[in-house]
């Protein structure tokens, strides 16, 4: 059954030492932004865009925050903030998709193995605050999101995307067992995104 099921529950939360994940709503506007704002320049590398322009705002911030909201109420897609403990700041941000995502629909796939893209259950995109990747947090995030997605939402061919250009991010996910299995040309986009499983 795919995840994106709407007669399924919402996949539940993460609760770890150093964060907790929840699904974003737009009262969390203000906090996000200031994650956003403060990893802009690692953001475009991961987004190969320009956002977040330096005149984005917080009203701007607000409207993407409506349509990550209703798409997740929806079952379409799912985001996640990452929240200290307390809850008081954003630590960044999971994005689940399924293949069938748009975006990904206009993607040129290219196989790295024998892995076939029609067998892949889940597309996750993630970032880390900018001060938080300086202490490992991005490592620790994404070993998390890997037992998360296999305990709780029942998944083993989980797919994790990052964009070429952003080699911090590149290098964090190919120094663990997980390895390339595709390569995804957008159109418009200056370079590769990268897909390990």
């Amino acid at each position: 059954m795919p995840f994106t099921d709407a007669t399924e529950p919402d996949p539940p939360e993460l609760k770890a030492d150093q964060f907790t994940l929840r699904p974003i709503v737009v009262g969390d506007t203000e906090r996000d932004y200031a994650a956003v704002m403060e990893t802009r320049e690692q953001l475009r590398l991961w987004q190969q865009s320009t956002w977040p322009e330096e005149d984005f705002t917080v009203e701007d911030n607000r409207t993407d925050l409506v349509d990550l909201e209703e798409r997740h109420a929806a079952h379409r897609a799912f985001t996640y903030t990452v929240l200290s403990p307390d809850g008081s700041t954003c630590l960044g941000c999971v994005y689940v998709f399924p293949t069938s995502a748009t975006f990904l629909t206009k993607c040129t796939v290219v196989p790295v193995g024998e892995d076939t893209w029609e067998d892949v259950e889940a597309v996750v995109f993630f970032w880390v605050r900018l001060p938080q990747t300086e202490l490992g947090m991005d490592a620790q995030l994404l070993s998390a999101l890997r037992a998360w997605f296999r305990s709780e939402w029942g998944l083993e061919r989980t797919v994790y995307v990052t964009s070429e250009p952003f080699t911090q991010q590149v290098d964090l996910i190919s120094g663990t067992e997980l390895t390339l299995k595709f390569e995804l040309l957008e159109p418009g986009a200056p370079g590769k995104r990268l897909a390990f499983g």
